[in-house]
């Protein structure tokens, strides 16, 4: 029953919003995924998390996801991003797309498996954890793949969060030069929030603006892994279909030892894995979503409702995908991986920094 494991999300979505409430410095989605990977690391819990649990847990963790991203839509407004100007437009779609190239090539380089790589670019380059959940349930990565992204995408923008202010005066950076830094460096929203607002109301003005670019990202480049995964799978599916022909032919001259695979054939062609489609529905929502928020006047207590159900719906979803998360494991075997996510922060800090001596 899925009805228990939602609920245990959401009361820790309540939980998580009460530290936020306490101390503001900690954003809320954040405070999410911390909550469920201590949940994760406690023995007693694990097998009721992996029992009882996981079916409502599931749901939490995908279809609140993606219901949460369409919500997420209605925060971008294309009259905002094109107010940004050109430079800045163009240099934060290159920062994406650099550090999605740079942090999917470093993961290959250092060996990570499955589709560890792929999720770490995605969260990195993109929107953090809600990226990288939006990602995995496109191209179907196992728990245990999205478990190492997770973490290591809420552990580094925390550490934004406390380093990145250190910076700022250092650097010589204006209030709004801190916040388009940020907004163009920093992972999550919420932490998007935690780091701009030290310096003050127009910094976090433009830090949301920048980084509701980079969401925007998300809608191109999970319709671009779409379509690639589908490349992939009609291409395991023709491989696959080559020697059941082969052995229909054999069998057609007579050769008896051919009877058996083509026999099996159609089983094998019922377990074969379905395809995405080469746009998602809820990425599509993203999209219209982010049109009507352009060009229909929508009321602000709407848009006060559909930010709160949107805030419930990602923090629900990120606790279940915190849950899953094996600390004992990762530091076991995510030597690598922590690597290539230090290595990642450091390039789009890189980047963003070279983004705002641009503009």
């Amino acid at each position: 029953m899925w009805l228990r494991g939602v609920l245990v999300a959401a009361l820790a979505a309540l939980a998580a919003w009460g530290v936020h409430a306490a101390v503001p410095a900690v954003p809320l989605l954040t405070m999410a995924v911390v909550l469920g990977i201590v949940v994760g690391q406690i023995p007693a819990a694990r097998p009721v998390l992996a029992g009882a649990l996981a079916p409502g847990l599931a749901v939490a963790a995908k279809p609140f996801m993606q219901l949460g991203i369409v919500l997420l839509g209605l925060k971008l407004s294309l009259v905002d991003i094109a107010a940004l100007g050109w430079v800045t437009i163009v240099t934060t779609v290159a920062i994406v797309l650099l550090t999605f190239a740079g942090t999917l090539g470093l993961g290959r380089w250092f060996g990570l498996p499955g589709r560890q790589p792929l999720l770490i670019a995605t969260g990195f380059s993109i929107c953090g954890a809600s990226a990288i959940g939006a990602m995995s349930g496109v191209v179907k990565a196992k728990d245990e793949e999205t478990a190492t992204p997770i973490a290591l995408v809420t552990l580094c923008g925390t550490l934004a969060i406390a380093v990145l202010p250190l910076l700022w005066h250092p650097l010589g950076l204006s209030s709004l030069q801190f916040g388009h830094w940020v907004g163009a460096g920093v992972h999550d929203v919420g932490q998007v929030v935690a780091t701009a607002q030290i310096a003050g109301s127009g910094a976090l003005a433009v830090a949301l603006v920048v980084k509701l670019t980079r969401v925007l990202m998300l809608a191109p480049v999970v319709a671009v892994a779409s379509i690639v995964e589908r490349h992939r799978l009609a291409t395991l599916e023709a491989d696959a279909a080559a020697p059941a022909a082969s052995d229909v032919s054999r069998s057609a001259a007579g050769d008896p030892t051919a009877g058996d695979a083509a026999v099996s054939e159609p089983a094998t062609r019922s377990n074969r894995p379905k395809p995405p489609p080469i746009v998602p529905l809820f990425v599509a929502g993203f999209i219209v979503a982010m049109l009507i928020r352009t060009f229909a006047p929508l009321p602000d207590q709407v848009l006060e409702v559909a930010d709160l159900v949107q805030t419930a719906l990602l923090a629900m979803a990120l606790f279940a995908l915190g849950a899953a998360v094996n600390l004992s494991t990762l530091l076991r075997t995510g030597s690598r991986a922590l690597a290539v996510g230090l290595l990642s922060w450091t390039l789009i800090a890189a980047l963003a920094f070279g983004a705002v001596q641009l503009s």
